[in-house]
């Protein structure tokens, strides 16, 4: 029977690490609370991306083409976001998510499993739900602030920005729109 690594060294009299423990020198308490809202974002983020390619692949109307496209944009860019958040909880220490039934049980961001949803609605959904995930992550930079985690706060200022970006165009999308999208 092989001996792990942890029992190795605790029979050599240093403490054992975690197989996944990452060493750090922020308290152990902070990183858990940032650890555990990133991942929240990170399920959030999962949703939302979930979400943005259903429209994606349901819009209709006489902007189809303009909505599709902005879609398929936002879907790609909340995708690239995911990552480095996941990797940052990695760097920290922390676990992050390992299924799509985990997303489930920590999301906040309701899925749309409507068969039909008018243009103008989508847009408005996903704005909704980009402002959603934007205030959690300021929140969560807010406790980067706390102990003094700079790289949490530096991502998470540049994906914020991306974030409230990606509202800005869907709110100007949606302005003024009947339910066909004119």
């Amino acid at each position: 029977m092989a001996t792990s690594n942890a029992v190795k060294l605790e029979k050599a009299g240093r403490p054992a690490a975690a197989p996944l423990d990452t060493p750090t020198d922020l308290p152990a308490d902070g990183v858990a609370k940032i650890c555990e809202q990133l991942n929240a974002i990170i399920a959030d983020g999962f949703a939302l991306y979930l979400k943005t390619k259903n429209f994606h692949w349901h819009v209709s109307g006489p902007h189809f083409r303009d909505y599709h496209l902005l879609l398929d944009e936002q879907g790609d860019q909340i995708i690239a976001a995911i990552d480095p958040l996941a990797e940052r909880v990695r760097k920290l220490g922390g676990e992050t998510l390992r299924s799509i039934s985990h997303i489930s049980k920590i999301q906040t961001i309701k899925d749309n499993n409507a068969e039909y949803v008018e243009p103008g609605e989508m847009l408005r959904e996903l704005m909704n739900d980009n402002k959603h995930i934007a205030a959690a992550m300021r929140k969560c930079h807010e406790l980067t602030d706390d102990i003094g985690d700079a790289g949490t706060a530096g991502l998470l200022e540049t994906t914020i920005d991306d974030t409230e970006k990606r509202t800005w165009f869907l709110f100007e999308a949606s302005r003024n729109h009947d339910k066909s999208g004119h």
